[in-house]
């Protein structure tokens, strides 16, 4: 790029966003509220389209003049319906699980009058504390936001906002340097990779910036299919244009003018949101030909994956957008030598190509200042499971998981006990309480015996069954396998039926020793990271939670309770209340009767433990039992005249 090229860079840019800006003025009312409502999936599937339509009516019924902005999410996906009201005179005030009825109070006596209505706001749900503007509220005490800092707060579908807050800025940035010096910034960063294997990404990015090819190509993979894992789906969602720009700076850096979004098809609004930013940044000149008035021209196409989960890995995936069965290869050569069509590719994760912006802008040193030493920067996890507040969180690496799950999540429901955390998705390793101090990062994660992934993370309270959870898992990994490797193909296979006879009571002596030494044949026998990771969680469970395999091989007792060929339900008759037939309507099989005293029992024969009598039996009886072997439940005769009849 010649100097003249450059400048103009930074100079277009410079005009492109007071251009944007000044649009943008012309349709702001300064007096005018405005309405931000969370639309990504997790809204979406609460109800915030029906909120949105209700803000609309109770605007037009009122005569309120307010903006609605859809925005994407802001993580509180426990929250939700989530909408954040910016009214002129107020500080902007997030309310939580708005409902169509919330929606139309909140015009009527917030937008249309001077009532906040602070009863219905996120922060009055704790303890009283009142904390009206999102950003103030303490769960973010405990965060960093590089990657998601926007998401929730500007509109996905509009590039205006995004280049408002500086977006692009970034891109133009690095247009005005040459491609060495944009690598060394990402090198001395020390970003590692956010899609699971944690490879240096400047590293990478140098393989392919060295490697021989005239049609280099960046691929940003977002196939993410790791069970309760939404991270890359909510980013795309959320804010698009973080990404793209970081793939056109990665683009401009190893060389490539072709660029691929590999998402999969279950991610339809991800791939309508991205598809619109695309077209919109080719219409202002920050994608297509001579980008900023340079000589740099980049093409970004989206690829819609089927959905296999093996197609995260990175020759599996060029499988896929070649037209071929998504099936890993051998490697080397590796993809930053020959990849799609044989050309030098770069791979690399929708997290990491959206720290890229942040890194340029702000430099190597500032993001090393963030995090840990060997594994700079942020992450973020998607958290469910037994978790008070589900979502997504972005926590600079170091973090301890106690601080995550318990002073940013809230601990667990119910004051019930921590057994357990599964983190790096369905290849990921089960720690136990022991390890909640462990920091969140890379290495101390490897070490002790789970991995960082790319960020889903799962929390276990003490009614958890660890044989069942690694039974859980290894059927997901199992049902996801290529099929290519033997030992993946039929070793995890033959893993999934020894847990299920373990879990059905018919475990063996020696079964414990056998699950060990075959989980190790298939991690040295497997091509790629599914087969070599699959038998993490029953390594990590055998390892933590061994005395529950004896317990259900030896003594064919669950102690969690819930395998359920190993556990029964009766009713205790010193409890049970006469006449009381709550629990008999509850029961789907008729396994219910009436004792000759007019109590309850449970047809043993009938009943398939589906646990409803105990929901079903009022709190001050709570007469319904549950015991683990099933043989020790008390039998009780059904009447004769209950059976003729």
């Amino acid at each position: 790029m010649n100097k003249h090229n450059k400048k103009s860079a930074e100079d277009n840019y410079t005009i492109l966003r007071h251009d944007v800006e000044r649009r943008l003025t012309e349709f702001k009312n300064e007096d005018q509220a405005h309405i931000y409502i969370g639309m990504a999936t997790c809204g979406l599937a609460s109800g915030a389209m029906d909120v949105k339509t209700a803000f609309e009516e109770g605007l037009k019924e009122y005569g309120v003049n307010a903006d609605i902005v859809p925005v994407g999410c802001v993580g509180h996906c426990y929250a939700e319906p989530l909408v954040i009201v910016a009214k002129p005179g107020f500080p902007p005030i997030l309310y939580n699980e708005v409902t169509p009825g919330k929606a139309k109070l909140l015009t009527r006596a917030f937008l249309g009058g001077e009532d906040p209505l602070f009863e219905y706001m996120l922060g009055a749900m704790e303890e009283n504390d009142m904390v009206p503007w999102v950003m103030e509220f303490p769960r973010f005490n405990h965060e960093k936001k590089v990657i998601m800092g926007q998401s929730g707060l500007i509109d996905p579908h509009d590039i205006k906002q995004y280049i408002e807050k500086g977006g692009y800025e970034a891109l133009s940035k690095a247009l005005g340097s040459e491609p060495e010096k944009n690598l060394s910034e990402v090198l001395e960063s020390g970003l590692r990779g956010r899609g699971g294997a944690g490879f240096l990404t400047g590293r990478k990015w140098q393989f392919v910036h060295d490697a021989d090819g005239e049609n280099k190509t960046v691929i940003c993979n977002a196939d993410e299919g790791d069970p309760g894992a939404y991270m890359d789906r909510t980013i795309l969602e959320s804010n698009p244009h973080q990404v793209i720009e970081g793939m056109a700076i990665a683009a401009y850096t190893v060389g490539a003018n072709r660029a691929i979004f590999y998402i999969r098809a279950e991610y339809p609004l991800a791939v309508k949101i991205i598809t619109q930013a695309i077209e919109q940044a080719k219409e202002l000149g920050l994608l297509g030909k001579g980008i900023l008035g340079t000589d740099f021209d980049l093409e970004i196409d989206v690829f819609q994956g089927s959905g296999a989960f093996v197609c995260g890995e990175e020759t599996a995936l060029i499988q896929s957008i070649q037209g071929s069965r998504g099936m890993p290869q051998l490697r080397p050569p590796y993809p930053a030598q020959k990849g799609l069509w044989n050309q030098p590719t770069l791979i690399n994760n929708v997290k990491t190509m959206a720290s890229i912006p942040p890194i340029i802008m702000n430099g190597a040193e500032w993001y090393r200042k963030i995090g840990t030493d060997n594994s700079p920067g942020t992450a973020i996890f998607s958290v469910v499971g037994n978790i008070v507040h589900a979502g997504l969180v972005e926590i600079p690496t170091g973090v301890t998981l106690r601080s995550l799950i318990f002073d940013i999540c809230g601990g667990i429901p119910e004051q019930k006990k921590f057994k357990a955390v599964q983190i790096g998705g369905p290849s990921g390793g089960c720690l136990p309480e022991e390890f909640l101090d462990t920091p969140i990062d890379f290495d101390s994660l490897t070490q002790a015996g789970a991995m960082m992934g790319s960020g889903g993370m799962v929390v276990m309270d003490e009614n958890s069954c660890m044989v069942d959870v690694a039974k859980f898992f290894l059927d997901f990994t199992q049902k996801e396998s290529c099929g290519k490797c033997t030992f993946c193909r039929i070793g995890t296979k033959h893993l999934l039926d020894i847990l299920d006879r373990i879990t059905r009571g018919e475990g063996r002596e020696g079964d414990i020793d056998l699950l060990e030494s075959l989980s190790m044949d298939i991690k040295n026998g497997s091509l790629c990271g599914l087969g070599k990771t699959a038998p993490n969680p029953v390594l990590t469970t055998i390892r933590y939670f061994r005395d529950e395999y004896e317990a259900h091989i030896k003594e064919k007792r669950c102690p969690a309770m819930m395998c359920r060929e190993l556990i029964a339900y009766y009713i205790d008759l010193d409890k049970c209340a006469r006449g009381c037939d709550a629990c008999v309507g509850s029961c789907p099989t008729d396994a219910i009767f009436t004792t000759s005293n007019r109590k309850k029992g449970i047809d043993q024969t009938l009943c398939v433990k589906c646990g409803e009598c105990v929901s079903a039996c009022p709190p001050e009886y709570d007469a319904v039992r549950k015991v683990s072997p099933p043989n020790l439940a008390p039998i009780i005769e059904r009447p004769k005249e209950d059976k003729n009849d």
